[in-house]
C-alpha cells in the first residue's frame, strides 16, 4: 500500500475528530478540484453525480469498474482525501461489497460510504445480512492493505420512511450498535434533520453521526451544536450545475440572451485546477 495513501487514511480520519467535517459533494475531476481549492478539507463524491456525468442514472446505474475510474480520476488532481459512495456495494452480497471496496481502494479513495437499502426507496437489508456486508468491507479493506479505510454506513430509515415513524429512531440505534460492532466509523442517516432528534440519536449512537442538508435544511452551526459530526450535500450541487446549464440553454434558445451564464468561473480558473 502506497504511504501516501495510508497518509491520506490517517487524516480522513483525524477530520472526524478535530470537529465537524462538512463535505460539499463532487462529481467529476473538475468539481473535486474546485471544492478542494475552496479550502475543503476533504473530497466526498456523489453516486447521483457521478452517474450523471457518465450519462447513467443513480442507482447501481453504473458497473463497479466504471465508478471506480471515475473516482480514479478524482483522486488523480486533488491533494486530499478522497471518500467514495459506493451506493449499495454494487451487489447485495458479501463478495460484491468486497470486490468494490478492494477496486475503491486501489483507485486511490480513502473512504466509502455503503448504504443499507436494497434498492432506492427500499426494502433495507436486515440486519444481520448487512452486519455481513459491513465486516466484508472492513475486511477487503484489511486485505488491500488499508485497514484505516473510513466505513460511513448509511442507513436508509428516515429516507425511505421505513417503519412507523415513532419506532424509526430505535431502529437506526439498533442498526448503528450493530453496525459499529460490525467495523463501521460512521453512521449516514439521510432524511433526518430534525434537531430534537438528532441530538437524541448523537447521544445513543456508538458512531459518529452523519447527516444530508439541502436548502431549508438547519445550518451547519445548528446541526454542530447537537453534536452531528459530518455534513454532506450529495446530489445538491451537481444539481444546481445542472439547472445553470438547463437554464442557461432555455434563455439562449427561446431569447437569444445570455443572462444565466453570468457569475460562472473564469476559464483559467476552471482550466488550471485541472491542470496538473
Amino acid at each position: 500500500m502506497d504511504s501516501v495513501q495510508r497518509g491520506l487514511a490517517e487524516t480522513l480520519r483525524a477530520l472526524h475528530h478535530d470537529r465537524t467535517l462538512v463535505l460539499p459533494n463532487a462529481w467529476d475531476a473538475a468539481s473535486a478540484a474546485l471544492i478542494a481549492q475552496a479550502g475543503a478539507p476533504a473530497i466526498a463524491t456523489t453516486s447521483g453525480g457521478v452517474a450523471w456525468s457518465a450519462g447513467r442514472p443513480d442507482g447501481h446505474g453504473l458497473t463497479r469498474a466504471e465508478m471506480a475510474a471515475l473516482v480514479a480520476r478524482i483522486v488523480q488532481v486533488v491533494d486530499v482525501p478522497v471518500t467514495a459512495d459506493i451506493e449499495g456495494g454494487y451487489g447485495p452480497s458479501d463478495d460484491d461489497v468486497a470486490a468494490t471496496v478492494a477496486a475503491i481502494v486501489e483507485a486511490g479513495a480513502v473512504g466509502i460510504n455503503l448504504e443499507d437499502s436494497t434498492a432506492p426507496g427500499g426494502p433495507l437489508f436486515d440486519v444481520p445480512a448487512q452486519v455481513g456486508r459491513v465486516r466484508a468491507a472492513r475486511d477487503a479493506a484489511t486485505a488491500a492493505g488499508l485497514p484505516e479505510l473510513w466505513i460511513n454506513i448509511r442507513t436508509d430509515v428516515y429516507l425511505f420512511g421505513i417503519g412507523a415513524a415513532e419506532g424509526r429512531l430505535d431502529d437506526v440505534l439498533t442498526r448503528a450498535g450493530a453496525y459499529a460492532a460490525a467495523g463501521a466509523d460512521s453512521l449516514f442517516v439521510p432524511g433526518l434533520i430534525d434537531l430534537e432528534t438528532l441530538g437524541l440519536l448523537v447521544k445513543e449512537s456508538p458512531l459518529p453521526v452523519n447527516v444530508m442538508v439541502w436548502p431549508g435544511a438547519p445550518t451547519v452551526a445548528e446541526l454542530e451544536a447537537v453534536g452531528v459530526r459530518r455534513i454532506s450535500v450529495g446530489t445538491a450541487i451537481a444539481q444546481a450545475a445542472y439547472a445553470v446549464a438547463r437554464n442557461a440553454a432555455v434563455e439562449l434558445l427561446g431569447h437569444g440572451t445570455y443572462s444565466a451564464l453570468e457569475g460562472g468561473l473564469d476559464f483559467g480558473a476552471v482550466n488550471s485546477a485541472v491542470t496538473g
